[in-house]
């Protein structure tokens, strides 16, 4: 009884704090959401539907409906509040392909998951699923399951403490994601093909509002040497009531993986640096934290590229994968690229520079999820619960 009463407190106290948000923050996520569907209308559906009635519903079970009777598209309010806003969007997305499907289409007597719907999704890049953002197991495919745990067991090589032995061992581990990766996008059409799904995305790391400096060079370093498309895509944050930019990364699953992983790797990296970098010379205070972070990267991608470059030496050259440039495309139609200068150079930025020329990609030993940014980095192969 005791039990029973705990639990229904703990309920009334959730729904004290959403009544607590109230009406300004109801009416926040509905211009928000409004906004959204007619960026989301002019983006993938050429300004083809009708704007219809958005409505807020207590719905856990069911994160999005379509309601062609009523015109009226519907969002779970619990979702909104404790999803990220990547996952509300593909929600979002999801619904008005099914009213694509109904109204543009004429698509009436099939079922709710038919041919209409599933063509409309391929053809704009939407997950036809939309249970959130697509998390696809690498268990699910046991090649990539073997060459994840293949890599799991050369970054365990590369935590040990003699220094040629890590290096190499995480040489290895990338070497062996370029000569998966040429292979994968040299083989014929209809292999690839095969192995559906073939591309997905993830956002990774916290929303944030003005981007630093290490992360836009952590980004460009997933993309240029990690197999993965990276944007920054705008997003909302529904309990602060204010926007803020996300990390969108778009690719194979494995590399998806690796990619997820190789972030927050290195995100607790520069910062578990910065603070021995304190202590060995006595700074106090983080005025020039963000300065180390972004040399930590610079130094990091240096060293990536002198690696590279022996790679290409010996015959491995990734010309790219022109699919993927494809499924990112429709993802983002319309992208406009923005060059980032830097903050020139620096006592703390050498220094950081320095310690991120010496950083040896190797096996985690946190416990966070690699695809969500939260905690520190874990073991590749990923475990699913």
């Amino acid at each position: 009884m005791q039990q029973a009463r705990q639990s229904e407190v703990g309920h009334a106290a959730g729904a004290a704090r959403v009544v607590e948000l109230g009406a300004a923050l109801e009416a926040a996520l509905a211009r928000e959401l409004l906004r959204a569907y007619r960026q989301l209308n002019a983006v993938h559906f050429d300004q083809s539907l009708r704007t219809p009635v958005l409505r807020l519903t207590d719905h856990t079970t069911a994160l999005g409906r379509w309601d062609r009777v009523r015109r009226s598209i519907e969002i779970s309010r619990p979702m909104l509040l404790a999803a990220p806003w990547g996952a509300v969007l593909e929600v979002l997305k999801h619904e008005m392909a099914h009213q694509y499907a109904h109204e543009v289409l004429g698509a009436v007597d099939e079922a709710s998951h038919g041919p209409a719907f599933r063509d409309v999704c391929r053809r704009m890049g939407i997950d036809a699923r939309a249970a959130g953002l697509p998390e696809a197991s690498a268990d699910d495919d046991p090649e990539r399951a073997r060459l994840l745990k293949r890599i799991a067991g050369l970054l365990a090589l590369a935590e040990s403490p003699h220094r040629h032995e890590a290096e190499t061992a995480a040489a290895l581990a990338q070497r062996l994601m370029l000569k998966h990766n040429i292979a994968v996008a040299s083989a014929p059409v209809a292999a690839r093909d095969a192995a559906l799904p073939r591309y997905g995305f993830r956002h990774l790391g916290e929303p944030t509002g003005r981007v630093p400096e290490a992360a836009h060079l952590l980004a460009s370093i997933l993309a240029e040497h990690f197999f993965v498309e990276a944007i920054w895509v705008p997003v909302y944050r529904p309990r602060e009531g204010r926007h803020g930019s996300v990390l969108e990364i778009c690719g194979r699953e494995e590399n998806l993986e690796m990619a997820s992983y190789v972030h927050a790797f290195l995100s607790g990296t520069a910062e578990r640096l910065w603070r021995e970098h304190k202590r060995v010379e006595a700074v106090r205070g983080d005025r020039d934290r963000r300065t180390y972070l972004a040399g930590v990267m610079e130094g990091f991608r240096e060293r990536l590229r002198s690696e590279g470059k022996k790679a290409r030496e010996q015959g491995l050259v990734w010309l790219g994968d022109a699919d993927l440039k494809g499924f990112y495309r429709q993802r983002h139609p319309h992208v406009r690229h923005v060059r980032v200068g830097g903050y020139g150079g620096s006592e703390a930025r050498s220094h950081g520079r320095e310690a991120g020329r010496h950083i040896v990609l190797r096996r985690g030993v946190g416990q966070g999820a690699s695809a969500g940014g939260h905690g520190g980095p874990r073991a590749l192969p990923p475990k699913r619960g």
